[in-house]
C-alpha cells in the first residue's frame, strides 16, 4: 500500500507540470492522479474491447508524438528532433508492414491494445523502444540496401522529370 502511494505522489508530481490537468483538478475537485488513472482506464477499456479501437490506437501513434515533435522542432537541441525523426522513421516501416499484415493481425485477441502498448514503448523516453529498433534492426537492414534504394529513387527521378 505504501509503493502505491509513493507511485501517486511522483504522478502528482509530474503531473502538476501541466496546466490543463491541474486546472481541470481545480474545476472538477477530482485528483489528477483520479483524473489520469480514469482516463487511461477508459482508454484501455475502450481498446481492449475494440470500441474505436483502430482510432484510438492511431491516436497514441500520431497525437502526442505529433506535438512533442513540433515541441523539438522548436528547441536548438538536436537529441530530441534525433528522438522524433527516428519514431517516425520506425513508425512508417511499421505501417508498411501492418498494410501487408492487417489480414492476419486484426484476428489476434487484443491487438489494438498490443499495437498501443508498442507505441507507447516506441516513445516513452523511459524505454527508447524506436531508438533501439532502429540501431538493432533497421540501420543496419537500410545501410544494407542503401545503394540500391537510391539508384530506384534516382531511375524513378529521372523518369518523372523526363514525364
Amino acid at each position: 500500500m505504501e509503493q502505491i502511494k509513493n507511485y501517486q505522489a511522483q504522478l502528482d508530481r509530474e503531473l502538476s507540470k501541466y496546466p490543463l490537468i491541474v486546472e481541470i483538478e481545480k474545476k472538477s475537485n477530482v485528483p489528477k492522479t483520479y483524473l489520469v488513472a480514469g482516463s487511461v482506464a477508459l482508454l484501455s477499456f475502450m481498446i481492449v474491447f475494440n470500441l474505436w479501437g483502430k482510432l484510438l490506437s492511431n491516436l497514441v501513434a500520431w497525437a502526442y508524438p505529433a506535438y512533442a515533435s513540433f515541441k523539438a522542432i522548436e528547441t536548438t537541441k538536436t537529441e530530441d528532433d534525433t528522438q522524433w525523426l527516428t519514431y517516425w522513421t520506425v513508425l512508417g516501416f511499421f505501417h508498411v508492414i501492418e498494410f501487408f499484415s492487417d489480414v492476419i493481425l486484426y484476428w489476434i485477441p487484443f491487438y489494438f491494445l498490443i499495437k498501443t502498448i508498442f507505441f507507447l514503448w516506441l516513445f516513452l523516453p523511459q524505454t527508447r523502444g524506436a531508438q533501439r529498433l532502429y540501431v538493432g534492426f533497421l540501420r543496419p537492414t537500410l545501410l544494407n540496401y542503401e545503394k540500391d534504394v537510391d539508384a530506384g529513387l534516382n531511375k524513378l527521378k529521372s523518369k518523372v522529370i523526363h514525364f
